[in-house]
């Protein structure tokens, strides 16, 4: 009798286990209370190519993370204070709802805004509104080349940098290989931070001796020799040149564009919900 007795307590209790734990799915690898992790989750998650080795730890460690998350945020439910859990909802569905409307808008935005900006559009709007956009650095236009103080034709070439001519265009383009470094095209402004890379024998310290507009420069820092003629210059928190900023006034002119096309959409799809009687306030 009191074999039999055994034998009963051992049958419920296997059956009171088997009741309350969630027998393992197939193809799950990993379970967690009620929630299982599955072999699809990680099909993409080891590198091809990667050691048997390697590969183990890999999916270890992603393993004891997702169980770890699942623990912590079923802790996290059951120690929570309703009204802590009760925000965070809210926030939750919040964030939810600016995501849905944010990619519904890009999508609206993509298909409908024109992106084509004119030259005279651009030209015309920093007219109108230059005084806004001011420069942050001063801003250099300038050309350079670096050489070796011992190249053969040194002197012709000093004497053509300074003495600069469109008719010496092929002179230049045989030369390039020659040089260490060049820039030739003094009508692009540029960055301090720039001119800082390009000829190390400027510094913030020296800056103000250097970069002076006609400036003519011959450096010789030991091995080469640096020759540099100034353009022109503009200081901080001057109205930015034209060339310099217009691929941002580009930029500005299609973020306008597209806020005057999310206001109109949103304007539209509240008037048309109105009229489709989709939408109605009540007086209080």
């Amino acid at each position: 009798m009191h074999a039999k007795l055994l034998a009963f307590i051992g049958l419920i209790t296997l059956a009171s286990c088997s009741f309350f734990t969630p027998n393992a799915k197939p193809e799950s690898i990993a379970r967690v209370g009620d929630d299982f992790l599955f072999k699809s989750d990680i099909k993409d998650l080891v590198p091809p190519g990667t050691s048997k080795e390697d590969s183990a730890v890999i999916v270890r460690s992603f393993i004891d993370r997702w169980a770890s998350q699942k623990l912590l945020i079923k802790a996290a439910e059951v120690n929570l204070s309703n009204t802590k859990k009760a925000v965070f909802d809210t926030l939750i569905q919040q964030y939810k709802v600016d995501l849905y409307v944010k990619a519904y808008l890009e999508e609206v935005v993509k298909s409908t805004v024109d992106t084509v900006v004119s030259d005279q559009e651009i030209e015309t709007y920093y007219k109108q509104n230059k005084e806004n956009f001011k420069t942050t650095g001063t801003l250099v236009r300038l050309r350079y080349v670096n050489l070796s103080k011992d190249h053969p034709k040194y002197e012709t070439i000093r004497s053509k940098f300074f003495d600069f001519r469109k008719s010496d265009k092929k002179f230049w383009e045989a030369q390039s290989i020659k040089l260490n470094n060049f820039a030739l095209n003094d009508t692009v402004w540029v960055e301090m931070s720039q001119v800082y890379s390009k000829l190390p024998f400027i510094n913030p310290d020296n800056r103000d001796e250097y970069i002076l507009p006609g400036k003519s420069i011959q450096k010789d820092d030991g091995k080469n020799m640096y020759l540099v003629k100034i353009a022109s210059v503009i200081d901080k928190n001057q109205v930015a040149p034209y060339p310099y900023i217009k691929p941002t006034l580009r930029e500005v002119i299609l973020n306008q564009r597209k806020l005057d096309l999310i206001k109109k959409f949103e304007k539209e799809i509240t008037d048309d919900a109105i009229k489709d009687k989709k939408y109605e306030v009540y007086k209080p």
